[in-house]
């Protein structure tokens, strides 16, 4: 399997809000492997416009973006859930694997939606996307040169 379990919860336990993990490769052969799964982006609209993107095109998916800290206020997006889910329609994907810059706000985000869809016999794997978009800080702050999504050699563009 392309993840693993965060803890010693099982997944099936959503009262816990148990997050997989993946690393950027994980994840993009997942996306690869199975027509179901998706791939949700959750930094700012300015973190798209400015930093970049993944691209999904050669495999046929689009990445999904819905903010989880709205920018610039830098605000919880409250509506999070109900707007990734809406995207959806009646087909829910296997696994939604929750993209970042660096990992951490994609995981709250990704038990933001476990939250949300507990107890409603929806069977989703949300899944954190680990070192996230840009990676870790190197020893000078800057990201983007030790690992992440970029630093992976997966596809990507700036706009």
């Amino acid at each position: 399997m392309p993840f693993r379990v965060l803890g010693d919860i099982f997944v099936s336990d959503a009262l816990n809000y148990t997050v997989l993990e993946a690393t950027p490769q994980e994840t993009w052969e997942a996306l690869k492997s199975d027509p179901t799964t998706v791939l949700v982006d959750v930094r700012t609209i300015a973190e798209w416009d400015y930093i970049g993107l993944p691209v999904l095109k050669s495999i046929g998916k689009e990445v999904l973006k819905v903010e989880w800290m709205e920018f610039p206020e830098m605000t919880r997006n409250d509506y999070f859930a109900e707007e990734l889910l809406s995207q959806f329609g009646d087909e829910d994907p296997s696994a939604i694997y929750f993209l970042c810059r660096s990992g951490r706000r994609s995981e709250n985000a990704a038990k933001c939606l476990l939250s949300k869809i507990a107890g409603s016999g929806r069977n989703i794997k949300c899944v954190n996307v680990l070192e996230g978009f840009e990676g870790d800080h190197d020893e000078h702050k800057h990201r983007g040169t030790i690992n992440g999504w970029k630093v992976r050699g997966l596809p990507w563009c700036q706009p």
